[in-house]
């Protein structure tokens, strides 16, 4: 798995936490169930796939000690359930699960059953609104069958959890990014972290489906430019598809922090290449661990940072979101799907020698 670290690429000017990733924040987990099938098409079969789930596990029983959380849209054009509850009570109780499009119904199913398998008081004190958030990959799977099992969800759930404190996530083609395509190339997942001068852990992760080639800026070096264009039609994925945006923090931010917190992700993309797209959606989710409570009870912890305190976790998602969407394509290969349409890996060591002639590395 290629990343911009193993190239030499450095984004901004804060250092990274050790796995340069999500699961830097203490507490935060990921993991993925990838769905890879060569089927017959409908009404035979279920046709290709080349979809999935994965899952952003902040940590113990959300239910029972919600986070303060906020969230930001940059373009609307696709969803996540739960968004507006947080953004309403200023809280995430549930794990983040990230599918495509057509499956979200199927993964927010299995999500609550499983949820509330864990806790038999979700149904009874309260109902429970899981996080679900799509990105659209029809143009490498197919969506007129439900891909996606209850299975895959329980088994993505267990492996975020079973990742917390360990390795960075896979990246690129795995899990809900297996059939995204970015920026003219193959997207899918990524993550980064940053430290901020006050020792609290920044963690970003993506999943990239968006944007031409001919906009592709790495470390502000117009790389997209610069590499010769797919000559070949089944090559060209829609400009439109979206990007989710998941920031995680240990810091002691309150609701309306994370809110701002999480619009930062949008300097991220930008700087990437990305321009929001009519047919995007752009969501982003921002939440903080500092400041966590039991359910209904009032939040006594640490004084919540404000103002200008913020300043360096802005800095730092702005990074890692640039960061998170470069290693999202490093890491996936070429993926052939379905009716021939492909996307191109992006080609590691032709930017890395682009990047070097521009004395970026």
């Amino acid at each position: 798995m290629t990343r911009a670290a193993d190239l030499g690429i450095k984004i901004g000017t804060l250092p990274s936490g050790q796995t340069a990733s999500i699961v830097d924040v203490p507490g935060v987990g990921v993991g993925h169930a990838t769905v890879w099938r060569d089927e017959p098409p409908p009404p035979e079969g279920r046709g290709v796939a080349r979809t999935g789930v994965t899952v952003i596990d902040i940590g113990g029983n959300l239910f029972c000690s919600p986070v303060p959380a906020g969230g930001a849209v940059l373009n609307g054009a696709g969803e996540c359930t739960g968004f507006l509850t947080a953004g309403e009570w200023g809280l995430v109780e549930s794990p983040i699960f990230l599918t495509s499009t057509m499956q979200l119904g199927r993964v927010y199913d299995a999500a609550c059953e499983l949820l509330m398998a864990e806790d038999p008081a979700i149904g009874v004190d309260d109902v429970i609104i899981p996080v679900v958030a799509e990105c659209d990959d029809s143009f490498l799977s197919e969506s007129r069958r439900m891909q996606v099992s209850a299975e895959d969800v329980r088994a993505a759930l267990d492996a975020a959890r079973a990742g917390i404190g360990g390795l960075a996530p896979e990246e690129g083609a795995v899990g809900s990014g297996t059939g995204m395509s970015c920026l003219g190339f193959k997207g899918g997942i990524g993550s980064s972290s940053r430290l901020t001068p006050s020792g609290h852990v920044v963690g970003v992760l993506v999943m990239t489906n968006f944007g031409e080639q001919d906009r592709l800026t790495v470390d502000g070096v117009p790389v997209g430019r610069m590499l010769p264009a797919a000559d070949d039609p089944a090559a060209w994925p829609p400009p439109a598809g979206s990007c989710i945006t998941v920031a995680a923090t240990d810091a002691a931010l309150d609701s309306a922090a994370c809110a701002r917190l999480a619009r930062r992700a949008g300097l991220g993309l930008a700087r990437m290449g990305s321009t929001g797209h009519h047919g995007s959606g752009e969501i982003f989710l921002a939440a903080a661990t500092g400041r966590r409570a039991p359910r209904g009870v009032a939040r006594t912890g640490p004084e919540p940072l404000t103002g200008s305190q913020l300043n360096p976790f802005f800095a730092a998602v702005v990074e890692a979101t640039e960061e998170a969407v470069l290693n999202s394509m490093l890491a996936a290969p070429t993926v052939i799907g379905r009716d021939g349409n492909y996307s191109r890996g992006l080609p590691a060591d032709r930017v890395a020698e682009l990047l070097a002639a521009a004395g970026r590395i």
